[in-house]
């Protein structure tokens, strides 16, 4: 039997993560992580699959030129914006984020994919209209989503740690006043 092989996703990740438990784990592998991953990805497919058919039969006009930077507009106004809230929330919340750790990663994360996604997505979702058949398309994008999505998770630790830093200052902070108020009410 072959030996087990991190995701992409797992071996961005392996250095420090947040694991299903909400310990950090400082390197090797992570299984709940590939099971998020698994996760996340078995839930997009079919909606994927679904967006891309209704992208492949609607936006057709006579100029092909046209219809290819409508669908892409359309699919970086609408499917991105989606697609990153899901994989964000679903995989904070898979961890054992609260609603509101979860809510503190997408407010840190989700512009900064958005405004990225911008940087590649455009240019794939045009290529495939141009050059891939309808029926592959979502084969093609799912492999370059291979990259996207370690790139996710790697924006998505990056928020988690933000917002535990965050909490740990606020908490800190909290602590202080609590006991500077309790020194001036002994005096």
């Amino acid at each position: 039997m072959e030996p087990v092989q991190d995701t992409p996703g797992d071996s961005a990740q392996s250095e420090t993560s947040p694991n299903s438990a909400g310990a950090v784990t400082t390197g090797g592998y992570d299984p709940f992580r590939t099971m998020r991953h698994l996760v996340v990805g078995a839930g997009s497919s079919i909606p994927s699959y679904t967006w891309f058919m209704f992208l492949h039969n609607n936006f057709n006009f006579t100029s092909k030129f046209l219809s290819i930077l409508t669908k892409v507009v359309v699919q970086q106004s609408v499917f991105t914006p989606v697609f990153n809230t899901y994989f964000f929330s679903v995989h904070s919340l898979l961890s054992g984020a609260s609603f509101e750790e979860t809510w503190e990663r997408l407010k840190k994360a989700l512009p900064v994919s958005i405004t990225n996604s911008a940087k590649l997505w455009p240019a794939v979702t045009a290529f495939s209209f141009m050059y891939v058949p309808a029926q592959f398309r979502n084969i093609f994008s799912g492999c370059i989503a291979v990259g996207w999505q370690t790139y996710l998770s790697w924006l998505n630790q990056k928020a988690a740690r933000e917002v535990e830093a965050a909490e740990m200052i606020e908490a800190e902070t909290s602590s202080s006043i609590e006991l500077g108020s309790a020194v001036t009410a002994k005096a």
